[in-house]
């Protein structure tokens, strides 16, 4: 029939595409599959998968290919058109590409129902949809805010839509409509949710009071204003989502009145006097969800009251002190969520399946009932402070056992390898011991994650075992430091491996060549960093994104990985030759690591094609020597560019500045002959500059007169050993905005980095420095790290006062150089300067008295100057040594052997002496030993599934293992992560 053929043209629009269904499966919990295969020209279609017809005149009136694996732009003149009777139409969770939703919607007018949400429509939705005045349910949900709705559309669907019960507009851009718009809605309407929608505007109080609503969801709305109102007590209200909004208090003081209530979301809103009791009254709730709310204080002791309890989420919410003994009363409650609090013990909940308590405060053993639980599934305890040994368990039921990150110690026990349904290991970060065979796993067949680094566990292989039935499902293997002396055979049957992680172990030799075979096709993240490998053939690993070879013994040439190449670590190796130009077809690249090697020619031209993906190149301590390339072309994302430490002659060239992001520039250590590039004081982000120990010359000054922003945000400036002359750079200091702290920073202590989405982790930059008169590899550079190291140069004249201005320098040293005159009173006002060096200058007059009462200054330098008079005494000054004034003839006082003609004071206690210089030292040996082995990736896959998203965390996991292949060809939407129905 006409029908039919309509049906198979619009079928042929597009092609079937698995993972573009994969939310189905995740969010909604449908079996997404291709219903239009079933769909066969000749055959009737009113028997084909999806469609319905009416039974007396065969008009096709339903049509459901939600889930159906749709993809392709959706034609404007679709024959889908031509089917007129249509009543019912659901295309959900197919992805047409970003198409516009076309206005001949609208002559859909028998259409009672119409479900478009993730589809990937875009653009404005059109004015016709209000013509379908019949609709009862009309769903155009999105979370990429990729749609928008004007003014009149919106209010037209108010207007008309005069039978509507569901309307659902998540995501939908409404930045333009004020919300009172809704003021006119149908008195039937049930579920209302317009949560991202980024509404202005006060929300119409008469919403509350439609006599059949149950849903309501206005999560995500930051600049939607929410009266206070007195909630009715007839309210039929089951459904309702107020997160991440900004209301007042008063208004959940009425929220008991709302009897009905079942699921209730205000994650992200701040509560000052904690939870309000009457939230607690509400007998029917089964869903709270409080995420990433702000608590003063603890839980009520009232929280036993919600009987009906099923699931309760209080995640990232400041939350500290005991979970309240009363949650053991909630014998309906299966999903407990308190992760990322200070909470310092736990109760028993006897029907828990799944208990999440990450990133606490909980210490002592492990709870003994966990180990009896009936019915749990899931236990993440992990970051948190338990110790002692992991006990049996009697529970089979476990799925998720995550104890990363605690102090436990002992054997593991026997009965983890009996755990029939466990999927995710995740052990590291203890002081477990003892031997694992790999063979130990045969009766764990569907673990997916197992995470046993960095304990002192040693796993061997018993090499007669059979490989194809141990960890045959296994996605991500994480043995970082477990004592690895081969690469384990049972390897070899691994056909779905996504991550694999033998990081800081003991092999030894080459990669051998059955390696090759492991998780060819599936391989994403490979760390074998941290071992004695000594040669790299070639890469097979076709789909390969993070590649970590880093401290081994590779010598040869650079080996070239796969195009497919996001991160590429090789550093601390024995490379030689020169860097082919095939490390340019890797337009994914995003960071390059060949640091510490002895490579040598011309820096690849090539890497200037890169712009586009390079956000980090380090070429550290090697041989390149000739210019600096490459030309960076516009629009180029590197945040990090590191050359020190090779042959490079420079100069610099401005196309650097095409880098508008660049935060980090190293050129230290090099034969550069230039003058000082003073233009890239124009970078915006500009944070270290590092130009010590070159050939350049010539004099600091600025002669433009124009007062744009210079290295506003710089940090560390470090123009040490050069031969530049003339004064001091006046100009410059005056606009170090970030150390006069006009730029305000974060004042949590931050490092500077990348981060990595698969295995999880945090790429770290590093920087030589020469702090307190030592040599120092900033493995971590804390963002709060402020020094300007100007030594070993020839500047002349006096030291500026506006150095006084620099409230949050930590280091100065301006020592080697030919300064005269005095010491500014100013630097007094240092008060966070740690290191002080002025030695080897011309410097006269006296120490001026106010650097006694800097507080944290643990080494100070003067010698070799021509300073006089008394040294300044008490506080940090008693804990300098003679050394730090030696060549001072006109000094006094103590330390040194000239007295003063005053009473001098009695000489410090020794000890107080060692004590504060080594609480200097260990603070920044803390830094450098938190950088040992693997941690720039290895924090592993576990942890950072609970990060993101919303309620179900089981979803996130789910999310976790779709995301690559969901990282499709087409440009996607960014989809934030907004759900709605549980």
């Amino acid at each position: 029939s006409h029908s039919c053929s309509s049906l198979i043209q619009f079928k042929d629009s597009f092609s079937i595409t698995e993972d573009v269904s994969s939310y189905c499966n995740d969010y909604a919990g449908l079996k997404s599959y291709p219903k239009t295969n079933s769909w066969k020209e000749g055959t009737d279609c009113c028997s084909w998968d999806g469609v319905t017809c009416d039974h007396l005149n065969a008009h096709v009136i339903a049509l459901d290919l939600s889930c159906s694996w749709l993809y392709g732009n959706f034609p404007s003149n679709t024959t889908l058109f031509l089917l007129p009777h249509l009543q019912k139409l659901n295309l959900a969770y197919n992805d047409f590409n970003l198409s516009k939703i076309p206005s001949e919607f609208g002559r859909f007018t028998s259409l009672f129902y119409l479900n478009l949400s993730y589809t990937g429509f875009a653009g404005e939705v059109p004015s016709q949809v209000s013509h379908l005045s019949k609709l009862v349910s009309l769903d155009l949900s999105f979370w990429a805010n990729v749609l928008t709705i004007d003014k009149h559309a919106l209010e037209g669907l108010v207007h008309n839509l005069t039978e509507v019960r569901h309307l659902f507009l998540d995501g939908i851009n409404m930045t333009s409509v004020n919300a009172h718009v809704f003021m006119n809605l149908s008195s039937s309407l049930r579920s209302l949710s317009l949560a991202g929608c980024d509404l202005q505007g006060k929300f119409p109080k008469n919403i509350f009071d439609l006599p059949n609503l149950n849903l309501l969801n206005l999560g995500g709305n930051q600049n939607l204003n929410l009266d206070p109102l007195k909630l009715n007590r007839s309210s039929n209200l089951e459904h309702l989502d107020l997160s991440w909004m900004s209301f007042s208090t008063e208004f959940i003081d009425s929220v008991d009145n709302l009897q009905a209530l079942k699921y209730f979301d205000l994650s992200g809103n701040s509560f000052f006097q904690g939870l309000s009791v009457s939230i607690t009254n509400l007998s029917s709730l089964e869903y709270l969800i409080l995420r990433g709310a702000n608590f003063f204080g603890g839980l009520p002791d009232s929280m036993g009251n919600l009987v009906s309890l099923k699931f309760l989420d209080l995640s990232y919410s400041n939350l500290s002190g005991p979970v309240p003994k009363s949650l053991g009363n909630l014998l309906q409650l299966t999903h407990l969520d308190l992760g990322s609090n200070k909470l310092n013990e736990v109760t028993a909940v006897p029907n828990l399946i799944y208990l999440v308590l990450f990133d606490n405060v909980l210490n002592g053993t492990l709870p003994s009932w966990l180990y009896t639980a009936p019915s749990l599934k899931g236990i993440i305890l992990s970051q948190n402070q338990f110790s002692g040994h992991i006990k049996e368990f009697q529970t089979k039921s476990l799925e998720y056992l995550d104890l990363e990150n605690n102090k436990l110690q002992g054997p593991l026990p026997s009965s983890i390898f009996q755990l029939l349904n466990l999927t995710w290991l995740l052990l590291s970060s203890n002081n477990l011991s003892g031997v694992i065979e790999f063979r130990m796993f045969s009766n764990v067949p569907n673990l997916k994650h197992l995470d046993l680094s960095y304990n002192s566990l040693s796993l061997t292989s018993n090499a007669t075992s059979s490989v194809n039935h141990i960890l045959p499902n296994v996605t991500d293997l994480l043995l970082s430091s477990c004592n690895l002396s081969e690469f384990p055979q049972f390897l070899k049957g691994l056909k779905s491996l996504e991550s694999l992680d033998l990081s800081c172990n003991k092999i030894e030799g080459k990669i051998p060549q059955w390696m090759q075979e492991v998780g060819n096709g599936s391989l994403t993240y490979l760390n074998v960093s941290h071992n004695s490998l000594t040669e790299v053939e070639h890469f097979p690993w076709k789909n390969i994104e993070v590649l970590d070879l880093s401290s081994n013994l590779i010598s040869g040439n650079l080996p070239i990985p796969a195009s497919t190449i996001n991160f590429f670590l090789i550093s601390n190796n024995s490379l030689n030759g020169e860097v082919s130009s095939l490390i340019c077809n890797a337009t994914s690249l995003r960071v390059l690591d060949l640091s510490h090697n002895n490579l040598s020619g011309t820096i690849p031209r090539c890497f200037g094609n890169l712009s586009n993906s390079l956000e980090f190149l380090n070429l550290k301590k090697n041989k390149f020597y000739g210019t600096i390339p490459p030309n960076f072309a516009q629009g180029c994302r590197l945040t990090n560019f590191n050359l020190n430490g090779n042959l490079l002659e420079g100069p610099l060239t401005p196309s650097i500045l095409n880098c508008r992001g660049l935060e980090v520039l190293d050129l230290g250590n090099n034969k550069i002959n230039d003058t000082f590039p003073h233009w890239l004081g124009s970078l915006p982000y500009l944070q270290v500059l590092v130009l010590k120990s070159n050939h350049m010359h010539g004099s600091l000054r600025v002669n433009s007169s124009k007062s744009s922003p210079f290295f506003s945000k710089i940090q560390i400036f470090d123009l040490s050993s050069n031969y530049f002359s003339g004064p001091l750079p006046v100009r410059y200091i005056n606009s170090f905005k970030a150390i006069i702290d006009l730029e305000k920073i974060g004042s949590t202590m931050s490092y500077m980095g990348v981060y990595v989405q698969r295995g999880s982790g945090f790429y770290t930059y590093s920087i030589g420095i020469v702090m307190k008169g030592q040599y120092m590899e900033l493995v971590k550079i804390f963002t709060m790290w402020m020094i300007i190291d100007l030594s070993n140069n020839q500047f002349e004249g006096g030291i500026p006062k506006v150095f006084g201005k620099l409230n949050l320098l930590k280091g100065l040293n301006l020592s080697h150089n030919n300064l005269s005159g005095g010491i500014p009173t100013s630097i007094g006002n240092l008060t966070s300067l740690e290191w002080l060096d002025l030695s080897s200058n011309r410097l006269s007059g006296t120490i001026p008295n106010r650097l006694a009462d800097l507080p944290f200054l643990s080494s100070f330098n003067v010698s070799e100057n021509q300073l006089h008079g008394q040294i300044p005494q008490g506080k940090q000054f008693n804990t300098f040594g003679n050394d730090s004034y030696e060549g001072n003839k006109g000094l006094c006082g103590f330390p040194v052997s000239k007295g003063c003609n005053i009473i001098e004071p009695a000489p410090p206690n020794v000890l107080e002496k060692d004590g504060s210089k080594s609480n200097i030292a260990f603070g920044w040996k803390v830094v450098l030993i938190g950088y040992g082995c693997g941690v720039v990736f290895g924090m592993s896959v576990g942890y950072v599934v609970f990060e993101t998203g919303k309620p179900k965390w089981l979803v996130n996991l789910v999310e976790n293992q779709q995301e690559k292949r969901r990282r499709r060809k087409s440009k996607k939407g960014n989809r934030s992560d907004r759900r709605r129905r549980i």
